[in-house]
Formats: structure tokens, C-alpha cells, sequence
């Protein structure tokens, strides 16, 4: 189950929704229409994915048993393929 961001549609909402809120909900639950405390109008907010950055787990031999494909950088717009299946090189050119 994902997580959606609620934040008051119009001024002035309560403490709860004027900054925002999160809710946990099924894919296939209606939206919120109002704040669960005071009844004020509240709309979803679209953000972007949480990343991790930075040093990852992620070795070549996980990465191919999950299905993907990493390349790494060698040459300006040169990628060599380290994991996975697919080219082994690519190139702008």
C-alpha cells in the first residue's frame, strides 16, 4: 500500500492539514476530500519517489537476478555494460 501527501486546498485548514499530511491507503481508495480532523478541503500533492544515494548493495550478480542492466560510465557519452543483459557497449556515436 502506497503512501499519498494531503495538504489544505484553501487557507486557513488546521495544524494537521495546513502543512500537510500522509496518509496510508490502498491503490484502489478513494481520494481524501477532507481532513480527517477538521473537515477541511484538502487535495493530493504529487512528490517525487524517495532515492537512496550514495553507496548502494547492489552488486552486479543481485542486479541481474532482479532483471535490470547497469552500464558505468568509461568515455565521454561511452557506457560499457557491467551487469545484466543487453549491448555491451553503447555509444552517442
Amino acid at each position: 500500500m502506497p503512501f499519498y501527501e494531503y495538504v489544505a486546498d484553501q487557507a486557513p485548514g488546521c495544524a494537521h492539514c495546513a502543512n500537510g499530511f500522509t496518509v496510508l491507503q490502498r491503490l484502489n481508495d478513494p481520494a481524501l476530500s477532507q481532513c480527517p480532523q477538521c473537515g477541511a478541503t484538502v487535495r493530493k500533492v504529487i512528490s517525487p519517489p524517495s532515492l537512496v544515494s550514495g553507496q548502494s548493495d547492489l552488486k552486479p550478480s543481485k542486479i541481474e537476478q532482479a532483471g535490470f542492466t547497469q552500464y558505468r560510465k568509461i568515455g565521454k557519452g561511452v557506457y560499457e555494460k557491467t551487469a545484466g543483459k543487453g549491448p555491451g557497449v553503447i555509444s552517442a556515436d
